[in-house]
């Protein structure tokens, strides 16, 4: 939500520990079984039209259902205060009615047809849910004051290390409040039939909550439920996490700070931390990222590209935002109106080709339905990094070159002889059983896939 996001991250994570138990005995969730080869997209309906609107959003259903997106993912929809609003526009987070539209967007009657439209076309909805805070004018604050944090002086309290202070801090000590919101996110999933909801800063939420009102959705339909956060702990009541760790790792490569083998030290720490079913979002941007932190060719320049592929192709449900099929090169202002220039669409058939690679590849399955990445060793991994995944009969082989010289790689991939397809060209590659020698162009990579 902020640029100050890291810091108050640390902040939270020392306060809350409720996230903070061990995670190897919970029990494996069984997820609604559209998720097992997702993508997930999300939508900044601010910025996706001239109107920025759902009506005029809805004709863009069509499009990205072609392309092979499950999932659409929308930023909050609801009303945005007025006090303390920052910008013309105000943010997203600062919500003022749970059970409301935001009237720039529409109706609750357009989002119902909105909803209606993606099920026809196979997609799967989620809303932006922003818990831990209201704005700064939300009738709760009048009504039951003793839900929210005030200083000496009277005045409503933002979260502890922000400084959002067009935002307000929950107690999330009061049972009534705990009810209040429960029933808000029931609300949606009753009578607007979506599919689940992403939980902004959901570590400074209790646990128990998310946990608790997990159950009582489920009640209602099996949900989806993604967590911006990176604890493994938050596996009990959530089925996805953020990737934040890996997207940081990444750009530290692109700028030289960390090495290749840094990959390998995310990998092993991962499967020691994180239960069997998890499933971590892997991205090189969203809406956080773009806003506040550069854009894609800004954090990884050359290795752009190459970092895409990859976050696609590593084991977790990869998200693309709102522009990057149309190769969006600048930062969206967050609290202004900055429609997104949609050019023709560039990059749409490159993010179809990875978007189907990943519906139809067993091997690239999320949590317990796919495969883990193995590394495939070479005599130059200093500057080539390879992995394979392997399903059953089906297989992927992804090399990348993250130096600036072409490089003759050599590799055994540990399977045996095969065709293998370029999934961005057709080409056919024999795989032999043993040593097998690819020249990559400098920053280049390869995608094969075995079927």
């Amino acid at each position: 939500m902020s640029k100050y996001i890291f810091l108050s991250f640390i902040i939270h994570l020392v306060l809350n520990t409720s996230l903070m138990a061990q995670t190897k005995d919970q029990p494996i969730r069984i997820y609604p079984d559209w998720v097992d080869q997702a993508t997930i997209y999300e939508v900044n309906l601010r910025q996706y039209t001239p109107e920025g609107t759902i009506k005029a959003f809805l004709p863009h259903i069509d499009r990205l259902a072609d392309m092979g997106i499950k999932i659409l993912w929308f930023m909050p929809v609801n009303p945005i205060g007025v006090k303390n609003r920052k910008g013309s526009l105000g943010s997203y987070y600062s919500v003022s009615d749970y059970t409301a539209i935001n009237p720039e967007f529409g109706t609750l009657k357009d989002f119902k047809k909105l909803v209606n439209e993606c099920h026809k076309k196979g997609m799967k909805v989620m809303i932006d849910w922003v818990a831990n805070h209201t704005s700064q004018d939300h009738p709760w604050i009048k009504e039951h004051p003793d839900w929210y944090f005030f200083d000496s002086t009277g005045k409503v309290l933002p979260p502890k290390g922000t400084d959002w202070w067009d935002v307000a801090d929950l107690n999330f000590d009061k049972p009534e409040l705990r009810k209040a919101m429960k029933d808000a996110m029931k609300f949606w999933v009753k009578n607007y039939d979506i599919d689940g909801y992403r939980c902004d800063v959901a570590g400074w939420v209790p646990l128990d909550f998310w946990n608790e009102t997990r159950q009582e959705l489920n009640k209602i339909k099996n949900v989806f439920m993604l967590a911006e956060w990176e604890d493994a702990t938050a596996f009990s009541a959530f089925d996805m996490i953020y990737g934040w760790e890996l997207h940081h790792l990444l750009g530290k490569i692109a700028t030289g700070e960390k090495k290749l083998t840094a990959l390998d030290d995310y990998q092993k720490a991962y499967k020691e931390k994180n239960p069997p079913q998890a499933i971590d979002m892997y991205f090189v941007t969203n809406h956080d990222e773009n806003s506040w932190n550069g854009t894609i060719k800004e954090k990884f320049g050359v290795l752009s590209e190459a970092f895409t592929a990859f976050s696609f192709l590593w084991d977790g449900m990869p998200l693309i935002y709102t522009g990057q099929e149309s190769d969006l090169n600048r930062r969206l202002p967050f609290f202004e109106k900055d429609q997104i220039s949609w050019d023709g669409y560039p990059k749409a058939d490159y993010y179809t080709k990875l978007i189907k690679l990943k519906a139809n590849n067993k091997a690239l399955a999320n949590g317990i339905y796919g495969s883990r990445p193995e590394r495939i060793k070479t005599p130059t991994d200093d500057a080539i990094y390879a992995f394979k995944r392997v399903k059953n009969d089906d297989a992927l082989i992804f090399i990348m070159n993250c130096s600036g010289n072409q490089t003759e790689v050599s590799f055994d991939p540990g399977i045996n002889a095969a065709v293998f397809t370029n999934v961005l060209t057709d080409d056919k590659f024999n795989i032999i059983k043993g040593i097998n020698k690819i020249a990559l162009p400098a920053f280049g990579y390869l995608i094969l896939t075995k079927k």
